[in-house]
């Protein structure tokens, strides 16, 4: 059911303060847009005001949330963007008081990330060197892989970069992350080599498509036709998929995510320190970075018990050979 209007005024004031105020991405605002638009559908059907509803209509939805089979880590997200919702109503003194104050969502469950080994890295950045229909799509392809597997970005990040941040030869990427905030990130030697192969080839393409046919050149290191006008999320996790499965790797496996999260499990294998680690990834809490810290232990725990002498069960003892016969007198 569609939402009534002040319903739907509420959540676009919501959603244009914290663009504006919080500096919320673009997908987040997409997920809490989708998540509250949910809620006020559900209010509509029931006949219930967002200026009257109270805790208990707001438990029922969340109780026909979990009936329509939506996980815990769903549930607890649509929770969180109701809360949000309604305690800047009451900061904004639309409310006399906050509905949702008192809830407790279902908590997401506690997963490690999905990380692949260093050879299982290396093996598909192999395979982004000669995949692709012509020299520039395996140059464009190889510097994709490099960069995120050098830098640990979001997938966002990467497919966004403004070709101005790549001009020189740089040693370091300046990324714009999470809410608008920068970082400064090294770059390793092979993802300055991709680069600079991947700029001499995209530059020659664009210079030759303002002249053949007066097309403006891109602001983005890896342009595309598409309306968004850079390489997009969904097209750049279908290539990882293909290059895992040429390199003989699952593909369900492998994700742009995971492989900030191979960048990060690497350097904290290697000896890297945990606040370099967070610096570098943009996360705004430590306690999102010591993640990694669990799976280092549990990926020395199978070395250990692999690998351990005394781990491994012990062969059992050889039974005794029996006692020869005695000789019989002659």
């Amino acid at each position: 059911m569609t939402p009534p209007p002040l319903a739907r005024r509420w959540i676009e004031t919501f959603l244009e303060a914290m663009a504006a105020e919080a500096g919320a991405a673009r997908n987040t605002l997409l997920a809490y847009a989708r998540d509250l638009e949910d809620f006020a559908g559900f209010a509509a059907h029931k006949g219930l005001e967002f200026a009257t509803l109270t805790q208990d209509d707001i438990e029922s939805y969340l109780i026909r949330c979990e009936a329509e089979g939506l996980g815990p880590a769903t549930r607890a997200r649509r929770l969180s963007a109701i809360r949000q919702l309604f305690r800047f109503a009451y900061e904004e003194g639309w409310r006399a008081e906050d509905p949702a104050i008192r809830l407790k969502g279902p908590g997401k469950p506690a997963r490690l990330p999905k990380v692949l080994s260093r050879s299982e890295v290396e093996a598909i950045l192999a395979q982004a060197q000669e995949h692709g229909r012509s020299a520039a799509e395996q140059a464009r392809n190889r510097a994709l892989l490099e960069l995120l597997y050098a830098t640990g970005m979001r997938v966002s990040e990467l497919v966004g970069l403004p070709v101005a941040a790549a001009r020189g030869n740089p040693q370091v990427l300046l990324i714009r992350g999470k809410g608008g905030k920068e970082r400064i990130v090294p770059l390793t030697a092979p993802a300055r080599a991709a680069l600079a192969d991947w700029l001499a080839l995209r530059d020659a393409a664009e210079e030759e498509a303002r002249l053949a046919r007066r097309i403006p050149p891109s602001r983005y290191l890896f342009p595309s036709s598409g309306k968004e006008g850079h390489v997009t999320r969904q097209a750049f996790a279908v290539l990882l998929k293909g290059l895992a499965l040429a390199a003989g790797i699952a593909p369900a496996r492998v994700s742009p995510h995971v492989l900030r999260h191979a960048f990060a499990t690497h350097l904290l294998e290697g000896g890297a320190d945990l606040r370099a680690i967070q610096t570098l990834l943009g996360h705004a809490d430590l306690s999102t970075t010591e993640i990694y810290t669990h799976v280092l232990d549990a990926h020395l725990k199978a070395l250990v018990l692999d690998h351990h002498p005394l781990a491994r069960a012990p062969a059992p003892e050889p039974a005794p050979a029996p006692e020869p016969a005695p000789r019989k007198p002659s």
